[in-house]
């Protein structure tokens, strides 16, 4: 019994203040990481105006500070040999765990490519491998985009790099076209004029930079089909450029049936053979 309770106070003592002196330690270098993220991210924003970069370097950074607490703590217990072995032993050790972790160091090195170099920004519309959405972040394992109907699809930063990326919105000019036929026998120039006199007059569509346009597209059967092209400012987030073309596409339709223009749809010949046999070979 009195083995039992033998206690040395002292080293017990010495162990909860080391513990509680590493255990401080950590909390303080946490606490700084976090409030040194803050400061340097916002800094980033007001001199490089990317919130992509900022986001990816201030959580690098935060992440060193990290480690370096971690550093500090192993050498205040006593660890520094065993921190220096594991360096030792890092050639092999990074062989078989980069082995294991291939996808999350591709990704990783992805995410570093793409914070520097960006091919889009938050809030940019892309299509990535077929996912259409909008950039909400990017961080350094996977990029993540709200999709229209609503969808947050997280796609790996390798597949980015890998596969082709159309960005709809990064010079601030989007594209849309529609088609109008036309009955045979109108005014074709008139409603051209009148087509392209309207949709510069919808809210939305660009006059200035990006003038709206109309030209023949193609002879079908039933009519002459008219393109018509607008442009929208995708920086403009009071309307949405759907909301845009729509208004356009009703505001034509609307003039030109005030104009008497015929907008006839596909039209069927049927001949009668007045109950002759047709000739089959």
């Amino acid at each position: 019994m009195e083995t039992f309770f033998d206690i040395n106070l002292d080293d017990t003592y010495g162990t909860l203040k080391t513990f509680g002196i590493s255990l401080g330690i950590i909390i303080v270098f946490f606490f700084l990481a976090n409030t040194l993220q803050k400061l340097l991210k916002r800094r980033l924003l007001k001199r490089m105006n990317d919130p992509l970069l900022a986001n990816f370097i201030s959580v690098v950074f935060r992440l060193i500070i990290i480690l370096v607490g971690f550093m500090i703590v192993f050498r205040f217990v006593g660890l520094t040999g065993v921190v220096t072995g594991v360096l030792t032993g890092a050639g092999i050790s990074a062989f078989i765990i980069g082995f294991a972790l291939k996808d999350i160091g591709e990704n990783f090195l992805s995410g570093i490519i793409l914070a520097f170099k960006p091919p889009f920004r938050i809030g940019d519309f892309v299509d990535i491998n077929g996912f259409r959405g909008q950039i909400l972040s990017l961080n350094l394992r996977d990029t993540q985009i709200k999709t229209n109907d609503g969808k947050d699809v997280f796609i790996p930063n390798a597949t980015i790099i890998k596969n082709p990326l159309i960005n709809f919105t990064i010079d601030g000019f989007l594209r849309y076209d529609f088609i109008i036929g036309l009955d045979y026998g109108s005014d074709y120039k008139a409603a051209m004029e009148l087509i392209l006199n309207t949709v510069s007059k919808v809210p939305g569509v660009l006059s200035d930079q990006k003038s709206p346009n109309v030209w023949v597209s193609d002879l079908v059967e039933s009519t002459l089909n008219l393109q018509v092209t607008i442009w929208v400012d995708t920086f403009d987030r009071g309307i949405l450029d759907v909301v845009v073309k729509s208004n356009a596409i009703l505001e034509v339709l609307t003039a030109l049936e005030k104009a008497g223009y015929n907008l006839p749809a596909r039209i069927i010949e049927l001949k009668n053979h007045q109950g002759k046999n047709l000739k089959t070979s």
